[in-house]
């Protein structure tokens, strides 16, 4: 079967908004997603039971990391994702297999429930769901010359939406976490040109014509962009409404 060479593609964006979060998840229901935030300085007394979890071809992975901080971030996040996919199947967090899909994107063997990692400087997100599942966690604290680098990743509308922003920095994070979270719902990665991508609005619709991107999205993304705390914003992705969704602290 030929797929067509372009396509239209709607997303929906709603956010942002201030997240509280609960120190405790109630259990899955359908249509849910749980999300779970942590910062790397409250995971950090866990990296050596965390690195017992992870299997020869992640442990491999961290040891590849040049820098410190990054292989740390590396076993933190995973061994998160393992404990939290472990506790909702009733399964050691150290048996899961693990795999990853045709862009990288980890997928469960042998188990429906969908999943994804973000992390950034200084902290890590997982997100839980029946459907496939986009999540993206950006820091306030990170050096961003998001003047100069805006016209390269966004339309015009979202450059100028930048530009007028009370805080620019902030609206950029926003504009490239809800990107980040439809290309990972997708499970394409990240893509050489995201003009392509509209999410500067509440309805947001478009003509798509990156090959993988036309196989592989949905015909339509929900989109939700809250912020945690005073530091860090989050864009979660899927293609149904969200009618019920909750943030953890892990």
């Amino acid at each position: 079967m030929n797929m067509p060479a372009e396509r239209p593609l709607t997303i929906h964006c709603s956010g942002p908004w201030q997240a509280r979060p609960e120190t405790a998840a109630p259990e899955a229901c359908h249509g849910s997603i749980r999300t779970f935030f942590a910062t790397l300085a409250s995971l950090r007394h866990r990296i050596n039971p965390y690195l017992e979890l992870l299997d020869a071809d992640e442990k491999a992975r961290a040891d590849r990391f040049r820098h410190a901080h990054d292989r740390e971030r590396f076993i933190l996040g995973h061994g998160l994702l393992r404990e939290l996919l472990g506790r909702q199947l009733h399964q050691l967090p150290e048996e899961l297999l693990l795999r990853r899909g045709e862009f990288g994107k980890p997928y469960l063997e042998g188990h429906p429930v969908h999943f994804n990692l973000s992390d950034t400087k200084d902290a890590v997100l997982v997100a839980l769901a029946d459907e496939p599942i986009g999540a993206d966690i950006e820091t306030m604290n990170r050096n961003t010359d998001h003047d100069r680098v805006a016209g390269h990743y966004f339309t015009p509308p979202e450059v100028e939406s930048i530009n007028q922003a009370a805080d620019g920095k902030r609206r950029f994070l926003e504009l490239w976490t809800r990107k980040e979270a439809v290309l990972k719902a997708c499970g394409v990665g990240l893509m050489d040109d995201l003009h392509s991508l509209e999410v500067g609005g509440a309805l947001n619709t478009m003509t798509i014509s990156h090959p993988d991107f036309v196989r592989l999205a949905a015909p339509e993304y929900h989109v939700q962009t809250l912020t945690v705390g005073p530091d860090h914003i989050v864009s979660l992705a899927c293609a149904s409404v969200m009618r019920h969704w909750y943030l953890a602290v892990a």
